[in-house]
This record gives structure tokens, sequence and C-alpha cells, in this order.
């Protein structure tokens, strides 16, 4: 019995601190089939996505809002939990090295839980070597995973905080929802086309730092925005149909750096999509909603290509990202999944514009 606690003590022990060294030492993805926090995280995230789905908007926003923040917190004590039960099954091993002798395992993962967090009552002691080295180890270990995390929120927040910069920069320009008509459409009421070419050069540097970070940590794609109706989901989905509005429909902006932006756009949502964060089916954007941005482009002065040219360019150079970009934001349920924007709002906004040139062209009865 002694030898079947020490053994499974020492496995768990192991697996705990080997998912402490891949969650927060390694600056990688790491996969693999024994991941304490990918089990988790996870697990966490289809409980709190079930019960939110029950609740208002309101109240749904407020819960996922929370999840990120406290994952980071559960993560820390489950590890603590795993190696104060692995150190206690190995002091039930050796419990005739302590005194008083342990009369259960309860009073054994006690005194693990004692030595690991350095509190030290005096009330049990470690009389044997290998006792006494276990509980020396046992503090150590506490006092390092503890920093370790302390650390790892410092560099989580830091990462976080770089990422909704532009997020809420986007939301002057792009809106809440945004969408990529309404951005592009701002750039010309405001007579910034000219620094369309920055725009998409700041959005790359911001695609390659939160591909950097989030592949690397990826508890970050459960942070969400401060902001309603803002998420970085939705604001890559919006930047990436600018481009591709950009390259493959609208002639007098320079397209070079809009190709830039979708290759790295595209190669962060591939990566990640890639981790399994994807939920649901994609719904297939509709040639209707492209001839609508099309119109509103062509009323606000771009010069465009003929919407028969440049739908199946547009179509073809989307697909790059967009099916694995809706479901990732179906997983993490972010605002909205329109980066071009509603069918509706485009009708809407088409309609008022034809409306408004009928009326200046019909001609005014004389008196």
């Amino acid at each position: 019995m002694e030898l079947i606690a020490i053994i499974l003590g020492l496995f768990l022990l192991v697996l705990t601190m080997w998912d402490v060294f891949q969650t927060i030492v390694v600056p990688r993805p790491t996969p693999g089939t024994f991941r304490i926090a990918r089990y988790v995280v996870r697990g966490s995230w289809r409980v709190v996505r079930a019960i939110g789905r029950r609740r208002s908007a309101g109240a749904r926003d407020w819960a996922y809002g929370l999840f990120g923040p406290a994952i980071a917190i559960w993560l820390l004590i489950t590890w603590l939990a795993g190696l104060v039960l692995g150190y206690g099954l190995i002091l039930y091993g050796i419990r005739d090295q302590i005194r008083p002798v342990p009369e259960s395992f309860g009073t054994t993962v006690y005194f693990a839980a004692t030595s690991l967090l350095t509190l030290g009552f005096g009330d049990i002691v470690a009389v044997g070597t290998f006792a006494r080295i276990l509980v020396l180890v046992a503090a150590a270990t506490g006092l390092g995973v503890v920093a370790l995390v302390v650390t790892f929120l410092f560099s989580i927040y830091g990462s976080y905080q770089s990422r909704e910069l532009e997020v809420i920069r986007l939301q002057a320009t792009a809106g809440a929802p945004p969408s990529a008509v309404t951005l592009l459409e701002a750039f010309a009421q405001l007579e910034l086309r000219d620094r369309l070419p920055a725009f998409f050069v700041v959005w790359q540097r911001w695609a390659a730092e939160v591909l950097d970070s989030h592949v690397a940590y990826p508890v970050l794609m459960y942070f969400r925005s401060s902001h309603d109706n803002l998420s970085w989901v939705s604001a890559l989905g919006t930047v990436l149909d600018a481009a591709c509005l950009v390259l493959t429909t609208i002639t007098n902006v320079p397209r070079g750096d809009a190709e830039l932006l979708r290759r790295v756009g595209s190669h962060l949502v591939e990566d990640i999509s890639n981790l399994g964060f994807r939920d649901g089916e994609a719904r297939p954007l509709g040639r209707e909603a492209f001839e609508l941005a099309h119109a509103r482009l062509a009323e606000i002065g771009y010069e465009l290509e003929p919407a028969d040219e440049a739908w199946p360019r547009f179509e073809a150079a989307r697909s790059r990202y967009a099916d694995r970009l809706e479901t990732m934001a179906n997983y993490w349920e972010v605002a909205s999944t329109s980066w071009l924007g509603e069918v509706e709002e485009l009708r809407s906004v088409v309609h008022l514009a034809e409306a408004s040139a009928a009326r200046s062209s019909t001609p005014v009865a004389p008196g």
C-alpha cells in the first residue's frame, strides 16, 4: 500500500510540474494528452458557455468577461492542489518518518499543505532523512510555483493591454461591432484614404504580436475586451476584410501593405484555429452583401472594379481566413461574426443613398 501511494504521488507531482513548465515557462504551443491546464481551461469554458447561453445578454457578457481572469487564478489553485495531493501521497507512504505518526491520509495531506505553503505550525514534524528532504523540496516547490504564476499574470496582462489598445482605437473608425465597410467609409469621410497603407502596417504589427503571445499562452484568448460589442476576433476579421476589399475591389489605394496584412493575419487565424479553438459551422458570405458593400463604397467616392469582376477575387482572397475565423468567433461567442457588415444595415444605407439621389435629381415644378 505504501509503495503504491509513493508511486501515485510521484506521478502526480511530475504531471503537475510538467504542466506548469509547459504552460508558463515554454514560450510556444505545447499540445499534449496529459495536460492539466488544457482540460481545466477548456472544460471550464464549456460549462460557463452552457450556463451563459441560458442567461440574458447582460449576464452572459458579464460571465464571459470574468472567465479569463478567473481561470488564471483557478489554474494556480489546481496546480497547488495537485502538488499538495502528490506530496501527501508520498508522505503517507513514509509516514513512519513523521512524528506523531499520522493516523490517516488526511493528516499527511494537511502536513503536505503546511509544508508547501511554508506555514510550519510545528504540530507535525519530519524526523526521517527522506521525509525532511521531501518537506524542504515541497516548500521550495510551493514558493517557485507561486512566483511563476505571479510572473505569468504580469506577462498576460501586459499582452492583453497591448492587444486591446488597437482594438479600442478601431472603434473610432469601424464602429462597434466593427465593420470593414464602415472602416473604409470613415477613412474616406475624414479624408484619410492616403493613410490606409499606414493603418495596415499597424495591424501587421498587431497581428504578429498577437500571434506570438496568444499561441504561446492560449489563456489570453479567453480575455474579452473591456468595451461592449468589441472583440479582438471581430477586429481582426474587420481589418482583414478591409484589406481584401482594397486588394480586389478598390483601385485608388496602394495594395502592398494590404496584401502583407492579409498574409500575416491569415497565418494568425490558421495557427490559432489549429489549436482547436473552433465551434459550429461558418456562414458563407452572400453575393448580395458584397454588392451592397460595393454600392456603399462607390457612393462614398472610392474608385472600384466592376462588381462582377471583383466578387470572385474577393471571395478567393477571403477564403484564406474567413471560415476559420468565424468558427473561432463561434467558440468564444464574440459580439458579431459579420466582418463586412450586417446585410440589413448595408441594405438600409444603400436604399437611403439611392432615395436621396433620386430626390436631388427630380426636377422641381415651377411655382
